[in-house]
């Protein structure tokens, strides 16, 4: 029977849902069309490899709500449905298509794992009764609908207790309840949380150790484990953001024997078939453990023990679903042995998250069940703490040369604050107490409930950076404990290039070795390699061409998934040209860092040293940076003063971007208008530049990305309110309340391509990653357009620079002024190129290589028919403390993408299941100024629960937008949104098409 497959994807990054569902979402569809099925795949997020026309036979990127996936379905009649690789999302659409007998009216089969078992799993009432059933135990727990129910459970046990809402991810709307207000305030917060109006509560028991097993399960009952993995922090912080390591460093082989048992019997009794995460708390002391939660679907821990181990656990769970064996399935790393064999490491793999907290001042930065972190960075080593380390410096954290400047002189109990939180300082916190001499290890111990094996980890570290590291032997000890040369080269107050020149004297030098799934057991090709400083190095280098793409790195706020897929096309670009590509990133959550994608996969930090440690072992001397966002940009001036070659651009062209007077003189010299602005060194000299540009203006460092440290200054006081957190030299530039617009444009310095521009519905002053695009542009005239395409030729032209540009402008009078040029790749790179069929990374990277566009850049760009409008998405829920209005700094996490024959559409606001819910509520709320939007004033009688949306930017009203925020609401805070959304909603809703035919001549573009 021909198979026709709807495979349903994660929707927008937020927190909770990153791009470790792109990276299973894209295995999932190629071992679909390797096993000859035909494939539909529906996801809204533009940024993704996902999405790309070329990995599924039918890609619909449309809102993700039960009605779109209704509408997909009966256009392209599938016989069945993978829903296990699309995280929460899917798992939720899949269960919401059943109920309205969608499945069963249409005839689809689900693969794999059952909606049954997804019930079992997901539904917290059911998932206790099923571990009963196994005997497996639980801490004790009741099941509530309605607030009331708490009561009997709070009178049995009291407080501390944990608030889980079903059917939700990232722990959204949970948390530890230490009283018993906190208890019924989050209980009520969690109800509302869950699709179903449920949550389990448990009777605490932080403190217990947490480890975490991927399974997987064939139809026939055969299990493997894929790998273990054992979280730092004890039950209490969700795992998504501690530190995590693989394989469990402090557990017995019994317990081990006695967890694995448990977890083959689970899955087994649930009908798993294909990949599944379970999380085990374990006392630290006694022989006890508790089941925590059961995923009967891959997770973000997959996507990181796929590449801990080297097992893809997508494909093979995909493979699973489709009916093969465990035993049956040749393991392509190896090619030899079969995927029943369960992987085995020689090596240490840590995962440290990445936080948004420096974005945002005065965030909450503690901890909790409800996950934060917006990305995670990979490393492996030979020991424990050169993993650590090397994951430390991946996700850029501060070591000076161990843990925080500010830490070495801190008040101690500034220090344990951010133990007790605990916040994403508290490991640094340790370190410093320990290096400090305030307090033990054991001490720590106590206060932490870390245990002791990673405590001592700690201590050998502030020993080892104690010793005379001139010698041979402590330099050796420091290198294997994972310190660079700029770590030991700070502790003995030299330069780096003097302690690296005293480290090749001592014959020390990296190595590099496979991960090869079986610990050397049995011979492996794959070219997947990790850094150490132990042993023989596995590396040969070929006399191939070859470039080295400096990747992303982890995700965050302002640099996100699309950075990943420009790095994985610029590495398609240049295998067509028969070029060697050397991929070297540590994000364990996207498809850049598959095995398969480039000839040669380095995970590694993106320092500097580390960078360089794998050009010297491949010999390579070209690198293309400009698809990396910011990290790979910060990388120039350093890899030139080394002698590498960077394709396409120089530091130097770099720079005269990002230093505001140079840019000025740029555009000053080729005749193009820019907002009046100059760099200032000191408070005093903003001053007198404000004093000569005017209130309102704006301030903002270079070399940033995400409007970090960007302030709009409007008045005195103002300026008075920002100037502590004002880092100098800074940028000031008058601020000019005009219409944005941006263009991404390729030049090879004589050619240069336009594809499309993209015109911002908010007005300027809204970061552009939080602004709704639309293109083609709606309020802005043929001729303006025609200047604003003249404008950027003329800038490709006269810039010594080939590859992906990004221009931004501001409209304002007739006047267009340039406020930005990226010499990179964009965030809205991948949204063009969908949007016309256009592929410019491809292009990009031959113009960066020497090759001349003209050749293949078409003559005119397509003629549209119809809009494409990207909507930011946020997280503001996770973040507490975080005001949800829009302004200059980024707060969005991710997008979705709609086409549309008018410029107007409802799922701007109604993009997803939660918020087509959110919209169906009856009421819209007016804050200070903006009465004629809602007959409904906001005031303390407001109840959220029952409101759609919030008109609101008064400061006082912060307050109001956090409750808003929590409640699910809509906060609107820019007029030119709020008369957006007043002509969305009365928009007729478009019927779905294909990415592949309005690529094709039936849609948009013609």
């Amino acid at each position: 029977m021909h198979k026709k497959v709807l495979v349903i994807g994660s929707g927008p990054i937020i927190i909770g849902q990153a791009a470790e569902f792109d990276y299973s979402g894209t295995q999932a569809c190629q071992a679909l069309r390797e096993a000859g099925c035909e494939v539909v795949l529906f996801n809204s997020n533009p940024a993704t490899i996902m999405t790309d026309p070329g990995l599924a036979d039918h890609t619909y990127i449309e809102a993700m709500t039960l009605e779109k996936a209704e509408l997909i379905i009966e256009t392209e009649r599938p016989t069945h449905l993978l829903a296990t690789v699309g995280g929460q999302t899917a798992l939720n659409l899949a269960l919401a298509l059943d109920e309205a007998g969608v499945l069963e009216r249409y005839g689809i089969a689900l693969l794999g794992t059952s909606l049954e078992t997804i019930r079992d799993g997901e539904d917290r009432e059911r998932f206790k009764q099923k571990m009963n059933e196994l005997g497996e135990p639980l801490p004790v727990s009741t099941t509530i609908e309605s607030i009331e129910a708490l009561d009997g459970f709070i009178a049995e046990t009291g407080v501390p207790l944990i608030v889980r809402p079903a059917f939700t991810l990232g722990g959204t709307g949970g948390g530890i309840a230490e009283t018993i207000d906190a208890a019924y305030t989050l209980a009520k917060r969690g109800l509302e949380a869950s699709p179903i109006s449920q949550c389990l509560i448990e009777q605490s028991i932080a403190g217990y150790k947490e480890f975490e097993y991927e399974v997987m399960r064939d139809a026939n009952g055969t299990c493997i484990i894929v790998c273990n993995m054992e979280n730092i922090d004890p039950v209490g912080v969700h795992t998504g953001d501690s530190v995590v390591f693989a394989p469990a460093q402090t557990l017995s082989d019994v317990k081990h024997q006695t967890l694995r048992s448990a977890a083959f019997r689970i899955v087994s009794a649930l009908g798993v078939i294909g990949g599944c995460n379970i999380q085990f708390a374990v006392h630290p002391t006694e022989d006890a453990y508790y089941v925590i939660e059961v995923n009967p679907r891959v997770s973000r821990s997959s996507a990181l023990a796929s590449k801990a181990t080297g097992y893809p656990i997508a494909k093979i769970a995909t493979r699973l679903a489709l009916g093969e064996r465990l035993d049956a399935c040749i393991n392509p790393v190896t090619n030899g042995t079969m995927a029943s064999f369960e992987p085995a490491l020689d090596y240490v793999t840590a995962k440290v998250p990445t936080f948004p907290f420096d974005l945002f001042n005065g965030t909450d930065r503690t901890l909790g069940p409800q996950m934060k972190a917006t990305g995670e960075s990979m490393a492996m080593g030979k020991t424990l703490e050169e993993a650590l380390q090397k994951a430390w410096r991946g996700a850029g954290v501060e070591q000076s040369p161990l843990y925080p400047n500010w830490m070495a002189t801190a008040d101690p109990d500034a220090l344990y604050a951010e133990i007790s939180a605990p916040t994403d300082r508290r490991l640094l916190a340790c370190l410093a107490l320990l290096d400090r001499g305030i307090a033990t290890a054991s001490q720590l111990e106590a206060l932490t409930g870390i245990a002791p094996h990673f405590m001592m980890t700690f201590d050998r570290l502030v020993t080892t950076i104690r010793l005379d590291l001139s010698m041979k032997a402590n330099m050796l000890q420091a290198k294997r404990f994972g310190f660079t040369d700029a770590q030991i080269a700070q502790q003995m107050n030299v330069t780096a290039d003097a302690a690296a020149a005293m480290r090749i004297e001592h014959d020390i030098h990296p190595v590099y070795q496979m991960i090869d799934t079986c610990a050397a057991e049995f011979e492996s090709r794959t070219p997947y390699f990790y850094g150490s400083w132990h042993g023989t190095s596995e590396v040969v280098p070929s006399e191939r061409p070859k470039v080295a793409i400096i990747g992303s790195g982890p995700i965050r706020i302002g640099q996100g998934i699309e950075f990943d897929y420009s790095s994985v096309h610029a590495v398609w670009a240049l295998q067509k040209l028969g070029v060697e590509t050397i991929m070297i990133n540590n994000n364990p959550e996207t498809v850049s860092t598959d095995f398969t994608v480039a000839d040669k996969l380095y995970v590694e930090p993106l320092t500097i040293e580390d960078v360089i440690h794998v050009l010297e072992a491949e010999g390579c001397q070209d690198v293309l940076i400009q698809f990396g966002g910011q990290t790979g940009i910060s990388l120039a001036h350093a890899l030139e003063a080394k002698g590498y070659h960077l394709l396409g651009a120089t530091a130097d062209v770099i720079d005269q971007m990002e230093d505001r007077d140079r840019f000025y003189q740029f555009l000053d010299e080729i005749g193009v208008a820019h907002i009046p602005g100059e760099e200032v060194g000191s408070v005093d000299d903003l001053t007198s530049a404000i004093d000569r540009l005017g209130y309102p203006c704006v301030v903002r460092p270079s070399y940033v990305i995400g409007g970090k440290g960007m302030y709009i200054i409007r008045t005195a006081a103002d300026l008075h309110q920002v100037e502590s957190h004002l880092t100098y030299p800074l940028l000031v530039d008058a601020y000019v309340d005009g219409r944005e617009l941006e263009v991404d444009c390729v030049t090879d310095g004589k050619t240069v391509y336009i594809p499309a521009l993209l015109e911002q519905i908010e007005a300027a002053g809204v970061h552009s990653g939080d602004s709704t695009m639309i293109l083609p542009p709606v309020k802005t005239s043929r001729a303006q357009q025609a200047e604003i395409e003249a404008i950027v030729q003329t800038i490709g032209q006269a810039l010594a620079y080939k590859g992906a540009l990004n221009i931004q402008f501001v409209l304002k009078d007739d006047v267009i002024y340039v406020l930005e040029i990226n010499p990179r790749a964009s965030r809205t790179v991948p949204i063009v190129s969908k949007v016309t069929g256009e592929p410019l990374i491809e292009w990009a990277t031959l113009a960066a290589f020497g090759h001349e566009l003209a050749t293949v850049v078409p003559e005119a760009r397509p003629v549209w028919s119809g809009y494409a409008i990207k909507t930011p998405v946020f997280s503001s829920l996770k973040l507490p403390g975080v005001d949800p209005l829009t302004g200059p700094v980024m707060r969005s996490t991710g997008e979705t993408l709609q086409f549309s024959m008018t410029p107007y559409v409802s799922e701007r606001f109604c993009y997803d299941a939660t918020t087509a819910r959110i919209m169906n509520r009856t009421e819209t709320v007016a804050g200070q100024g903006w009465s004629s939007y809602s007959d409904q004033a906001l005031d303390e009688t407001t109840e959220f629960q029952n409101v759609s949306v919030l008109f609101s930017n008064a400061p006082e009203e912060q307050a109001a937008r956090e409750t808003a925020v929590r409640n699910g609401v809509h906060v609107i805070s820019e007029t030119h949104l709020a008369e957006y959304y007043q002509q969305a909603m009365q928009a007729e809703p478009m019927p779905v098409r294909s990415l592949q035919t309005m690529q094709t001549g039936e849609g948009l573009p013609l």
